[in-house]
C-alpha cells in the first residue's frame, strides 16, 4: 500500500499518461487537483515511485511512464467502474432491443458494438449450450443428400446444423425422422447426449443417426469467440510486429477463450500486461466480464487494448453490454 500522498499522485501520472500518451512531468501534476503540493515534493516522490517500480523514465530529461505495477495499483483503487453516457446507454439498450434472430449474428453484432464503444478489439464468448434447452426442431432438405436442422431454443434463439445424408432422401422420409428427433431432442439441454432406438425403417433410422452425430460434433465445439475491432489494434500500437502479433492471438479462438476463462476463476476483471500469461499480450490488457442467463454464468465478453487503455470507462462498458446481453438471452 502506498501512502495518501504518492497515491494521488500515482492516480495522477496514471491518468494523465492514458490521456495523452506522453511521458508525464512533475510540473504538471502539481497543478493536479488533490495533489496540491509543489513541483520538488512531485520530483521526489516520483524518485520514489520510479525506484518502487511504479513509474519508469525513458530518459532523464523525460517525464515518467506507468509500469504494469502502477496500473494494477490504478485499477484496484477504482471504486467503482466509471458511467457511461446516457446517449451511450441508449445506444446500448436499442441495439438489444432490435437483436433478434440467430444467436451467432447477434453475438458478431455484440462484439462490434463493444468494439465501437470503446475503441479496443472486443470479444464475445458465446453461452455454452448447456444454457439452452430446445424448444422446437425443423429438419429441411436442401437437395438429395443435404438437409439442415434447424434448433430453436427456449430464449428463443436460432441454431443451424448442415447434415450429410448417407443416400437421397425424400421430404416424406425427413418428415418422420423429424417427428422421431423432436420426441427426441425437445425440452432438452442442446449440449445433451441423444440417443434413440431404432424404429425399423433404415431410411428413417440413418437420417436421425446422422442428426445425432452432428449435434454430438457440435457439442465438442461448445464455446465460439466472435472478435470485432480488429481494425482498433493497427491504431493502439506503433511496432507493425506488435500488431502482428496480437492479430495472431485473436485469431487462435482457444487461446482467447481459454484466457478469459482463467482471468474471471482467478477473480480478475482486469489481466494487465504479463498477469495475461501470453506473451504477445505483455504491453496488452484485458477486461473481462461474465454474462448471465436465469441467474448462471452462461458466457463472458472481453476488451482488449493497450496497457494505457481507459480502464474506468471500459469496466464500465464491459459491465453494461454484459447485463444487457445477458437479460436479452433470457427474454429471447
Amino acid at each position: 500500500m502506498l501512502e495518501e500522498r504518492k497515491a494521488a499522485i500515482l492516480s495522477a501520472v496514471v491518468e494523465e499518461y492514458i490521456e495523452t500518451e506522453t511521458p508525464v512531468g512533475s510540473s504538471h501534476i502539481a497543478n493536479v487537483p488533490g495533489v496540491d503540493v509543489s513541483s520538488a515534493t512531485v520530483r521526489n516522490e516520483l524518485g520514489q515511485l520510479e525506484e518502487q517500480g511504479y513509474l519508469f523514465q525513458p530518459h532523464t530529461s523525460a517525464g515518467r511512464i506507468p509500469t504494469d505495477k502502477a496500473y494494477r495499483f490504478f485499477v484496484d483503487q477504482l471504486e467503482t467502474p466509471g458511467s457511461l453516457s446516457p446517449v451511450e446507454g441508449s445506444k446500448i439498450s436499442e441495439f438489444f432491443a432490435r437483436s433478434y434472430g440467430e444467436l451467432e449474428e447477434m453475438l458478431r453484432d455484440t462484439s462490434t458494438l463493444l468494439a465501437n464503444l470503446t475503441g479496443s478489439a472486443s470479444v464475445v464468448v458465446a453461452p455454452d449450450r448447456d444454457h439452452q434447452e430446445i424448444r422446437s426442431v425443423q429438419l429441411v432438405g436442401l437437395g438429395s443428400k443435404v438437409a439442415m436442422l434447424v434448433l430453436v431454443t427456449a430464449n428463443g434463439q436460432v441454431e443451424k446444423h448442415v447434415i450429410e445424408l448417407l443416400d437421397e432422401t425424400p421430404d416424406s422420409i425427413l418428415a418422420i425422422a423429424n417427428a422421431h428427433i423432436a420426441a427426441l431432442v425437445i425440452g432438452k439441454r442442446s449440449s445433451g447426449v441423444f440417443r434413440s432406438t431404432p424404429t425399423g425403417d433404415t431410411e428413417v433410422d440413418e437420417v436421425i443417426a446422422s442428426t445425432i452425430s452432428a449435434l454430438s460434433e457440435e457439442t465438442e465445439n461448445l464455446e465460439r469467440a466472435y472478435v470485432g475491432g480488429t481494425s482498433q489494434v493497427a491504431a493502439a500500437f506503433e511496432e507493425v510486429e506488435r500488431v502482428q502479433q496480437v492479430l495472431s492471438v485473436l485469431e487462435r479462438q482457444f487461446v482467447v477463450v481459454s484466457l478469459m476463462r482463467d482471468v474471471i476463476d482467478r477473480g480478475l476483471s482486469v489481466a494487465i500486461g504479463s498477469e495475461t500469461g501470453v506473451e504477445p499480450l505483455s504491453d496488452c490488457s484485458l477486461v473481462v466480464a461474465p454474462y448471465g442467463a436465469e441467474g448462471e454464468t452462461a458466457g463472458s465478453i472481453a476488451v482488449l487494448g493497450p496497457t494505457r487503455m481507459n480502464y474506468s470507462r471500459a469496466l464500465a462498458t464491459v459491465a453494461v453490454v454484459g447485463r444487457q446481453l445477458g437479460n436479452r438471452l433470457i427474454k429471447g
